[in-house]
């Protein structure tokens, strides 16, 4: 980088005064990128040498004029080391605000989402979840990943984030850390969080997401039919692990609780209701809103087979939950011993729950978002759109038999 870095004197022989003096600005070029600044000296244009870039003649004042330059320029080849150094990413505006002393706000990237995460850290149980500041730990490697990659850095100025960074970085994680869309997405908005903290406090003069947008691909959600489900609960398992991680996801089925918060369910999140029964009350850990769950029977029957297990009875939970890795790890094993070519993961009950097990037997949309402690019914009326789909499958070949008879 050392020799595509130059600095200039140069006057602006447009802006002559009324004494007939034009100012004199210093140029920083970094890798073809220049920034200016004036430099508070004028001088009469036949007094300027534009070949050497200083002042003509040997009296007083030029001479003093040509030591201030130089001056100037010895300073700013100490700022240029100094960026070498600290090997950071830098543009010729950063060494010109060092200068200046316009770079008390500069702030670097990673350190500024460093901030953010400790700050998040402590709020963890409080109004985050440990899950959100994970994400944002993986958020903030990915950008050291793709800062040294791309960049040959290990931090920028958040001020030379720009729209070709952020493309830039969507493009990595799709490319390099095999990102599908909607995941890469949620990282970017992560990292929109940060920038926009930046532009807030005035570290950055513009926000550079102003002409990015989130565009989201639509997932259909898998979910177990009503045979599907029959099958998983008449089958039973010699081999206790599976038969116990079986009964887990039977459980969110008919729950539709997450695996976090069937791991996290305690005797205290069981109440009697106004009906006389059993009801689930908890908040869910990723959003901290409250789920009221009407226990089904299917569900009890698993609460009681499990409340003399060892791991019930020690750690005060309802269930013996395992490790959401080795739970989903099971789950495949269990799908090939039943018949089932879909890909079972804990999270496929909540949606089973969502569509199978209410939506499809009509309970009100609006229930169901309540019992799934949905922030916003949107979220919901995407299951009914799936349902709407899966009825037009099963209708297609009735709809074909009347066409034919017509």
């Amino acid at each position: 980088m050392l020799n595509q870095f130059s600095v200039l004197f140069y006057p602006k022989r447009r802006d002559m005064d009324k004494q007939g003096k034009i100012p004199l600005y210093v140029r920083i070029t970094v890798s073809g990128k220049r920034s200016e600044s004036y430099i508070q000296r004028r001088i009469e244009p036949d007094n300027w040498n534009s070949d050497a870039g200083k002042a003509f003649g040997a009296t007083t004042n030029m001479r003093e004029l040509n030591r201030y330059m130089d001056g100037i320029r010895s300073s700013i080849y100490k700022i240029h080391s100094r960026f070498i150094e600290k090997d950071i990413f830098f543009t010729a505006k950063d060494i010109r605000d060092v200068y200046t002393g316009r770079d008390e706000k500069l702030k670097m990237v990673v350190e500024l989402f460093q901030e953010h995460n400790d700050d998040l850290s402590r709020l963890v149980g409080k109004e985050y979840s440990a899950g959100t500041l994970q994400r944002y730990k993986t958020c903030k490697a990915h950008i050291e990943n793709y800062l040294k990659k791309e960049y040959k850095k290990s931090d920028i100025p958040v001020q030379d984030i720009d729209h070709k960074f952020i493309t830039g970085f969507e493009y990595y994680l799709k490319s390099q850390k095999k990102c599908v869309h909607n995941t890469a997405i949620k990282y970017i908005i992560n990292f929109k969080k940060i920038i926009r903290i930046a532009f807030a406090n005035d570290w950055i003069s513009k926000d550079p997401f102003v002409h990015w947008k989130a565009s989201w691909k639509r997932i259909e959600r898998e979910f177990l039919t009503q045979r599907e489900l029959n099958t998983l609960e008449k089958k039973t398992f010699t081999i206790h692990r599976l038969e116990q991680v079986k009964d887990i996801f039977l459980f969110c089925c008919y729950t539709g609780l997450a695996y976090a918060d069937v791991e996290k369910l305690k005797t205290d999140d069981i109440l009697l209701g106004m009906d006389g029964r059993r009801w689930i009350k908890t908040k869910r850990k990723k959003t901290n809103t409250r789920s009221s769950i009407p226990l089904l029977p299917a569900a009890e029957s698993i609460l009681e087979k499990y409340e003399a297990h060892p791991l019930v009875l020690d750690k005060l939970n309802m269930l013996p939950v395992l490790s959401n890795q080795k739970s989903n790890a099971y789950l495949k094993e269990i799908a090939l011993l039943c018949g089932i070519t879909k890909n079972l993961t804990t999270h496929l009950a909540r949606h089973t729950f969502a569509t199978t097990v209410t939506l499809s037997n009509g309970v009100p949309i609006e229930s169901v978002s309540k019992m799934l402690g949905h922030t916003s019914i949107k979220t919901t009326q995407h299951y009914a759109k799936v349902l709407d789909k899966k009825i037009g499958e099963d209708m297609e070949g009735l709809m074909e038999r009347y066409t034919n008879n017509a």
